[in-house]
């Protein structure tokens, strides 16, 4: 029996000790792809005046938005390799694929050189920590098995979305996605196959949206198929 008690004590302790750093490092992924999609709303700082230094002046999407990692390198996180090589979110400037799997703190330090100019004030050091995690461990290839590249639609089991939606999500949305009046409808914004999988994965800037990186990416690719179903 003490020999029993004495494994199954190492076994907690080792499950304790192994899954909570694993479990912290998925939550802090989360919270950099949320800083990557608009980092004053998540971290609640001051929005940019101001257009980015490197923003191409032909950008339609100055001032705080040309500030936003997303609005560059996009969603797909190919810049002008990717979605936004064509369209009004050109900006020519190179994805974030290529720092997949690099040092986080070398890409933390990026964050602070001249061409990107976050300041401390504006990206705290674990907001910069938190953001280079998520490019170097969190990029999805979204193309490669969840989203259809040319018509930018889930691959997703619709059907299987819809009981994960209503089981998950209606609470707060609604069965019909516009149960929350102050943004728009889900259906209204869910054509982008890639941002809602972006947003599903890990949660709505600033707002108490759970994001579900933890789970099989699947369930969000269903999820987003049933949200391109929902009535604008």
């Amino acid at each position: 029996m003490r020999l029993r008690s004495i494994i199954v004590s190492t076994v907690l302790i080792a499950g304790i000790s192994g899954m909570a750093p694993a479990a912290e490092e998925q939550s802090a992924i989360a919270r950099g792809a949320r800083l990557y999609d608009k980092w004053f709303a998540e971290n609640k700082t001051a929005k940019p005046e101001a257009n980015h230094p490197v923003y191409p002046a032909s950008g339609k999407y100055g001032k705080a938005d040309s500030w936003r990692c997303k609005e560059c390198h996009g969603w797909d996180m190919k810049g002008k390799d990717g979605a936004y090589s064509k369209g009004s979110h050109v900006s020519g400037i190179a994805g974030i694929t290529a720092s997949a799997g690099k040092d986080p703190k070398a890409i933390a330090a990026l964050l602070r050189d001249k061409n990107h100019g976050y300041s401390e004030a504006q990206l705290s050091a674990k907001d910069a920590a938190d953001l280079a995690l998520f490019v170097s461990k969190g990029q999805v290839d979204y193309y490669a098995k969840y989203v259809d590249q040319a018509s930018n639609k889930s691959k997703g089991d619709k059907d299987k979305g819809e009981v994960y939606f209503n089981t998950l999500c209606a609470n707060c949305h609604g069965v019909d996605g516009k149960k929350i009046t102050t943004g728009p409808s889900l259906g209204s914004v869910a054509s982008n196959g890639v941002e809602m999988m972006h947003k599903v994965l890990n949660g709505q800037p600033a707002e108490q949206m759970p994001a579900l990186r933890a789970l099989d990416h699947q369930i969000s690719a269903d999820l987003v198929a049933h949200l391109q179903t929902l009535p604008q």
